[in-house]
C-alpha cells in the first residue's frame, strides 16, 4: 500500500502496448510514448519560446510526462475507437478520472492529494502548454503510424490513424510550432523512401487542403 504502489505501477506502463490487437512491425508502449511526447513537446515549446511566446516549462513537462498515466487503469484504446463519438470519448475520460482519483486518495499521503489530483488530470486544455501537449501527442502517433506504413503494413487502420492525427495537428495551425512542423518536419518525413508513397501523399494533400 502507499506510494510504493505508484512506483510499482510505473513498470506496468511498459507492459501497456499501444494500438493493441493489430499486427505491427514495431510495438510501442505507453511508457515509451510518454517519454517521446515529452521530447517532442520540449522541441515545440522551444520553437514557441524562440518566437516570443512565454512557456511555463514546469507545467509543460508535467503535462507531457503524466498525460497517459490514467491508462494504467483502462489500457490503451485505439484512436479511431476512442474518438468515434464525443459521448464515448467523454465516458473514457470520466472512467479514467474516477479511477485515478480513487487511486490517489487510497495510496498517496493526504498532504499530496491535491498536488497529484492536479498533476495526473487531463493536461490537454486551452493553455499554450495544453495545446502543445495535444500536438505532441498526435505527432508521436503520426510517427507510429508512418513507421508501419513505411514498412508496408497492410492494415488500413494505420492510414486512418495517420489521417486523424494530421487532422488534429492542423487544428492547431495558429501555433508557430505547428506551422514549423507542417512546413519543415512533415515535408522531410514525406521525402523518405517507402512504397505506398502515392497514397500517403494523396491523404496528406487532402488534409492540408481542408478548411479547418
Amino acid at each position: 500500500m502507499g506510494v510504493h504502489q505508484y512506483f510499482k505501477s510505473l513498470n506496468d506502463l511498459e507492459k501497456l502496448v499501444r494500438c493493441p490487437g493489430k499486427f505491427k512491425y514495431q510495438d510501442h508502449n505507453v511508457a515509451a510514448h510518454s517519454f517521446k511526447v515529452t521530447k517532442i513537446a520540449q522541441y515545440l515549446g522551444t520553437v514557441e519560446e524562440y518566437h516570443g511566446n512565454e512557456i511555463n516549462w514546469k507545467s509543460l513537462y508535467e503535462k507531457a510526462l503524466n498525460h497517459d498515466y490514467p491508462e494504467i487503469f483502462t489500457g490503451d484504446i485505439k484512436t479511431p475507437v476512442k474518438y468515434a463519438s464525443g459521448e464515448l470519448n467523454m465516458l473514457f475520460k470520466e472512467v479514467e478520472e474516477s479511477m485515478t482519483t480513487r487511486f490517489i486518495e487510497e495510496e498517496f499521503p493526504p498532504e499530496y492529494h491535491e498536488i497529484y489530483l492536479k498533476r495526473l488530470r487531463e493536461g490537454k486544455d486551452g493553455t499554450l502548454e495544453g495545446q502543445i501537449l495535444s500536438v505532441a501527442d498526435k505527432i508521436d502517433l503520426l510517427y507510429e503510424s508512418f513507421g508501419e506504413i513505411q514498412k508496408r503494413n497492410p492494415e488500413p487502420l494505420f492510414f486512418e490513424i495517420y489521417e486523424m492525427s494530421l487532422l488534429t495537428i492542423r487544428k492547431f495551425s495558429h501555433l508557430t510550432c505547428v506551422q514549423d512542423f507542417l512546413e519543415n518536419i512533415l515535408t522531410d518525413m514525406l521525402k523518405e523512401r517507402f512504397i505506398p508513397k502515392t497514397e500517403l501523399m494523396d491523404i496528406t494533400e487532402s488534409i492540408m487542403n481542408k478548411e479547418i
